[in-house]
C-alpha cells in the first residue's frame, strides 16, 4: 500500500515536470497583437497548467506555472524578474477559478464558464496590479520614473494591459475548449488512476 502511494506521488511529480517544460516550450512559441504594445505577447503555455489543475487539483495548476516561470528564469539569464512575476500571478488568477468550478461539477460547461470567470479576474487583476505595483516596480528597475506616473500608468492599463489579458484569455479559452472535449475521457482515466 505504502508503494503503491510512492509510486503515485512520483507519477505526479513526474507529470507536473514535463507539464511545466511544455509549458515553458509554449512560452517561447508567442506572437504579439498587432494593435497593442509589441512587449505584450500571446502565448499558450496556461494549456498545460489547465491539464495539471484538472487532472490533479487548482494547486497543481499553480506547480506548473511555477516551474514553467523557474525555467524560464533559468534559460533567461534572470533579465526581467518583474514579468516573470507579473506572468506566474497572471497564470494563477487564470487556471484557479476553471479548476474550482471544474472540480464542483465536472464538465465542459464548469470548464467554460471558468475560463470565462479566470478571463474577468485575471483581466482586472492584472490591471489592479499593475497600477500600482507592477508598473512602479518597472519604472524603479529600469530607472524611467516618468512609467509611474499615473497619466503613463492609466494609458498603459486600459490601452495594453486590460484588452491583452482579455483577449489572451479568450484566445486561450478558445483553444482549450476543444483540447478538453478530445480529452475529456482521457483527464477522467487519469483522475481514477492516480487518485491515491
Amino acid at each position: 500500500m505504502q508503494s503503491t502511494a510512492q509510486s503515485t506521488k512520483l507519477t505526479k511529480l513526474v507529470i507536473l515536470a514535463l507539464l511545466g517544460t511544455i509549458s515553458l516550450v509554449l512560452f517561447f512559441l508567442n506572437f504579439p497583437l498587432p494593435f497593442l504594445p509589441p512587449y505584450l505577447k500571446i502565448d499558450f503555455s496556461e494549456v498545460p497548467a489547465l491539464m495539471a489543475a484538472l487532472i490533479f487539483s487548482p494547486m497543481a495548476g499553480v506547480i506548473v506555472e511555477g516551474i514553467k516561470n523557474l525555467l524560464y528564469l533559468a534559460v533567461s539569464g534572470a533579465g526581467d524578474p518583474i514579468g516573470v512575476v507579473a506572468n506566474f500571478l497572471a497564470g494563477i488568477m487564470f487556471i484557479v477559478p476553471v479548476a474550482v468550478l471544474y472540480h464542483r461539477s465536472k464538465g465542459v460547461k464548469s470548464v467554460v464558464s471558468g475560463l470565462v470567470t479566470g478571463t474577468i479576474i485575471m483581466a482586472i487583476g492584472m490591471s489592479v496590479l499593475n497600477y500600482y505595483i507592477i508598473l512602479p516596480a518597472y519604472a524603479w528597475f529600469m530607472g524611467a520614473p516618468e512609467m509611474a506616473a499615473s497619466t503613463a500608468k492609466w494609458v498603459a492599463v486600459s490601452a495594453g494591459v486590460l484588452p491583452f489579458n482579455m483577449i489572451k484569455g479568450i484566445v486561450v479559452g478558445i483553444l482549450f475548449v476543444p483540447v478538453f472535449v478530445k480529452m475529456k475521457a482521457w483527464i477522467e482515466q487519469k483522475q481514477t488512476n492516480l487518485a491515491s
